[in-house]
């Protein structure tokens, strides 16, 4: 994913944290915070409660590799996804499914369907 689609500085995080909505299901808790930039930025925030570095790295990149193919679909919202600790054990199609739930939740105001 471009560098230009990440949220990499921790005042951002922050920001996100601090006053955004909050939508949840089993799997994933999102973040979401409007940010006034004419394109999403997505951040991961991923516990050492997960599980050791490489499960950790490997779940990171599956879900860069979701957000990546369906980030076009919305734009001026800054985004952190936080995996439950379970998620390690999923598969690629389980866990795009169940990231994508929840991200139509989030959108649902804005009438997207976010994973396709």
């Amino acid at each position: 994913m471009e560098k230009q689609f990440t949220l990499r500085k921790n005042e951002d995080f922050k920001r996100v944290y601090k006053k955004s909505k909050h939508y949840y299901n089993r799997d994933f808790t999102v973040l979401v915070k409007n940010n006034g930039v004419n394109r999403p930025r997505i951040g991961f925030s991923i516990s050492k409660k997960v599980g050791k570095a490489h499960q950790r790295n490997k779940l990171k990149r599956r879900l860069r590799s979701i957000v990546y193919n369906n980030y076009r679909y919305i734009n001026n919202v800054d985004i952190i996804i936080i995996p439950k600790k379970h998620t390690t054990d999923f598969t690629y199609d389980k866990l795009k499914s169940s990231l994508g739930h929840v991200l139509n939740k989030a959108f649902k105001e804005k009438k997207i369907n976010y994973v396709k």
